[in-house]
Parts: C-alpha cells; sequence; structure tokens
C-alpha cells in the first residue's frame, strides 16, 4: 500500500492508494486544512494511528509539496513548514529510500499519464506529437509549473518553480497593473497575478484605479468567504463590472504565461492547465481570451496554435501522480528526494 500526500498552501490531502493494474485503488482519503497543523508530520501521524489504526501496511510513502525539493527536505513556499522526509520514514518504520518528496507541480505531472478522457476538457486540440515534450501550469493558492520531456523510455517531470519568475507586461493596461504591484510589492512575479490571492490583486488594481469603492454586499462576502472565489463567481455572473474587468485580465495573462511555458519546454505533445481555479472559470477559459494570448507569440505563432491544450478536472491528480511516481521506479533505485 502507498501512502501519498498532496500539501498546499490552503489543504492537505491524503490518501492510501492501492496499485493495480495500471490504476490505482484508494481505500482512505481524507483532507485537512494546512494552516490547523504545524507540520506535515502530525497530520501523517494523526492519519496513522487515529483515523486509520494501522488498518493497513504501508510499504511506500510519497508526498507532493508546494515548494522547492532538496535532499528530502522542502521548505514549503505558503506554509511555515519545513517537510522533512527522514522524519516521516521514521514515524511510518519504513526505510528513509522508500519515502520521497517531490515539487508538488512534479507530482501533478506524474499524475497526467494516468489521466483519462473524462478528466480533461481540450481547449485546443492541436496536433499532437507522440513523445513530445509536454508542460503544466497550475494556478492554485501559489502558481506552479514543470516541465516533463521524454527521456527515450517514458516521460519524466522535471520540478521547476517558474511561477517565480518575473512577469512581463505586453500591453498599456499590463504595465499599469505592475506598476501598481511594484508599488506596493517590489519585484512582481507571475505568482502574484496567477493565483488566488494574485486575482485579488487583479481586483484591487481595477478598484483602485477605476471603479473607486467596492458594493457593500461585495464587502460582506469578501469577509465571509474567499475574495478570490467570490470575484470569479460574482465576475461569471456579470453582477460586477469591476470583479468582470479582474477575471479578463486574469485569464488573459494565465493564457499569455501559458503560451510562455509551451515555448520555453517546446511542449509539442501538450500543455496542461491544472490547480484549483481552472475548473471554477471553465466557462470563462472556454470564451476564447485565453488561447488567443496562448497563440499570439509572433513568428512562432503557427507552432503554438498546433499545441493541444487542456484543463485538468480531475482534482486528485497529484495524489495519483505520487501513486505513478512510486510505480515508475523499481522500490530499490528509489532513493530520498
Amino acid at each position: 500500500m502507498y501512502l501519498v500526500g498532496d500539501i498546499g498552501g490552503t489543504k492537505t490531502n491524503i490518501a492510501i492508494l492501492e496499485a493495480q493494474n495500471g490504476r490505482f485503488i484508494t481505500h482512505f482519503e481524507k483532507s485537512f486544512i494546512s494552516n490547523n497543523y504545524d507540520s506535515l508530520k502530525t497530520i501523517v501521524d494523526k492519519v496513522i494511528n487515529e483515523d486509520l489504526k494501522n488498518e493497513f501496511k504501508i510499504t511506500h510513502a510519497c508526498f507532493g509539496v508546494a515548494g522547492p525539493v532538496k535532499d528530502g527536505l522542502c521548505d514549503a513556499t505558503n506554509l511555515p513548514w519545513l517537510v522533512d522526509a527522514k522524519k516521516i520514514s521514521e514515524l511510518l518504520k519504513l526505510p528513509s529510500n522508500c519515502v520521497s518528496l517531490l515539487n508538488d507541480l512534479e507530482a501533478a505531472a506524474y499524475g497526467i499519464q494516468v489521466l483519462e478522457e473524462k478528466d480533461v476538457c481540450v481547449l485546443n486540440k492541436g496536433i499532437e506529437q507522440k513523445n513530445g515534450n509536454m508542460a503544466l501550469l497550475s494556478a492554485g493558492t501559489g502558481l506552479g509549473e514543470s516541465v516533463i520531456f521524454w527521456d527515450g523510455g517514458k516521460y519524466k517531470p522535471s520540478p521547476s518553480e517558474g511561477g517565480h519568475t518575473d512577469y512581463a507586461p505586453r500591453n498599456k493596461i499590463e504595465i499599469d497593473l505592475l506598476n501598481y504591484l511594484t508599488g506596493k510589492y517590489g519585484r512582481i512575479s507571475y505568482e502574484r497575478i496567477l493565483s488566488g490571492p494574485g486575482l485579488l490583486n487583479v481586483y484591487n488594481f481595477f478598484k483602485d484605479t477605476a471603479y473607486q469603492d467596492t458594493p457593500k454586499w461585495l464587502l460582506e462576502r469578501f469577509k465571509k468567504e474567499d475574495p478570490s472565489a467570490v470575484i470569479s463567481e460574482v465576475a461569471l455572473s456579470k453582477k460586477d463590472i469591476c470583479c468582470e474587468k479582474a477575471l479578463d485580465l486574469f485569464v488573459t495573462i494565465y493564457g499569455a504565461e501559458a503560451g510562455n511555458l509551451a515555448l520555453t519546454a517546446l511542449a509539442i505533445g501538450g500543455v496542461y492547465i491544472g490547480g484549483g481555479i481552472a475548473p471554477k472559470i471553465l466557462d470563462k477559459l472556454k470564451e476564447g481570451a485565453f488561447m488567443q494570448a496562448f497563440t499570439h507569440k509572433g513568428r512562432l505563432s503557427v507552432l503554438i496554435s498546433q499545441i493541444p491544450v487542456k484543463v485538468i478536472l480531475n482534482d486528485k491528480i497529484p495524489l495519483l501522480g505520487c501513486g505513478n511516481f512510486l510505480n515508475s521506479y523499481k522500490h530499490s533505485e528509489l532513493s530520498v528526494r
């Protein structure tokens, strides 16, 4: 049995998977509010000793963590956690080479390889090239990116912190947004825009520069709910012009950065849009502004327009990816990472 986890800034999902005939059976799954716990180890301890009461024999474990991983350690980007594979292996009473840490997008990228047709929505059919590089871009609590390359025998994802690269505006309104955010934060990465908190940043830009006051009813919702989710919902229902403008600009910049990643990776095998935001704004992504920005790449526009683009609808992909990673290597080949 595999113990797998998807550790994000908002929530941590833990599951027990069993591999059968190239697929996975889920025997247990539970979600935890990440900030309610002081560490991943505390959550794993609760799962093993309280929820499962040692019901399953765990042979291997793998966790996708939002942050850079080095030598079995990850200082989580949006959490005050230092995730240590060695400490978790001690808790699970497993050899250290049986517990692995992956960057969260690396884990999700392994999950792409077990996607089914029902798990995706096609934004651009394109012309898929067999064994061509692929790319994954995921906006959620933060922005993650990964390149998935063919090594001659199988697909292998590469960890990346591409979401923290410098934001590159393309027109006057995007330059105005950069100037506005620079005044608040200094250096601006794509994650300052393409994330849940980033969507709120874009909303505040329009509010502060064009629309003045937020309606009272909207302020009340911001106090009680996740502001970024409220902005998306209100924009899609066309109840507030500032929310509409914010989501329109968010989607356009999202498409442009997805196209940047497609060029960087030469992702002729396809680009996948993951994360928690895309499925919630799927109707907006389908309208065309996303793909227009994606393909607007000058002399390489024809090449980029032939790349398949798909939105991932299955939010369990990072968990399945951790299981697929464990299945992709002989157990003797696994090492702390």
